[in-house]
């Protein structure tokens, strides 16, 4: 799913942030990235789905070097091929939930043409009832609770069926019960998409439900 090569990364003029010899994920992993706050995971993460650019080094996705495309061609490149749970969801407080969820494919035609012929509302309430929020479709986001507006975050990233799925921290939020239930749906429909599961979280509890754990501080030569 992507590979990583002498990845080099810093903020303007500032001090490096990630330094990371090589780093690969295969399809259909389920993995677990970790590390203290400052280390780096969301800057990572930004550039693995293009919404950073690498200084230096290849940054592989579906064997395409985000590193070498320009901002636009990243843009197009992440909204066919990714989605994104951002850490505070990054909804639009004025759009329903069915308008968040489809945004993805109103805004991208590969997208689009992924959903089969179905229909953005047919598909957008096939992945709501996956993530238990099916009943919802026509609320306003502004009214729904935390865990709520994270399932709405998780559909919008999985409408489409994109083979490569991004999470920083999406349970920071919830209590131990309610995160366990939220990786669980999230897996399944993520299996349901056969789409690779990147997730970042502090809570290293969640580790055992995943495939492969990863320490962000053992592949980053920065700050050893």
């Amino acid at each position: 799913m992507l590979q990583i090569s002498g990845l080099r990364f810093a903020y303007g003029a500032g001090a490096p942030v990630l330094d990371v010899p090589s780093f690969a994920v295969e399809r259909g992993e389920r993995v677990f990235l970790f590390g203290p706050s400052g280390s780096g995971k969301t800057t990572l993460l930004g550039i693995l789905a293009g919404i950073l650019k690498a200084d230096a080094g290849e940054v592989r996705v579906l064997d395409r070097d985000l590193a070498a495309m320009s901002g636009a061609e990243r843009d197009r490149f992440r909204g066919a091929h990714v989605g994104y749970i951002f850490q505070l969801f990054n909804l639009i407080p004025y759009l329903s939930v069915m308008e968040n969820i489809t945004l993805p494919c109103r805004l991208t035609a590969e997208r689009r043409a992924r959903l089969n012929g179905v229909g953005m509302p047919y598909a957008a309430a096939k992945v709501a009832q996956q993530l238990g929020i099916g009943n919802l479709l026509h609320e306003s986001v502004a009214n729904l609770s935390v865990g709520q507006q994270q399932r709405v975050a998780a559909a919008r990233s999985l409408i489409g069926t994109p083979e490569l799925v991004i999470a920083d921290e999406p349970t920071s939020s919830l209590d131990y019960d309610h995160r366990e239930q939220f990786i669980e749906l999230l897996f399944e429909s993520c299996k349901a998409a056969g789409s690779t599961l990147i997730f970042v979280s502090h809570d290293r509890s969640l580790m055992p439900l995943f495939d492969r754990c990863v320490s962000l501080p053992e592949i980053n030569r920065v700050g050893r």
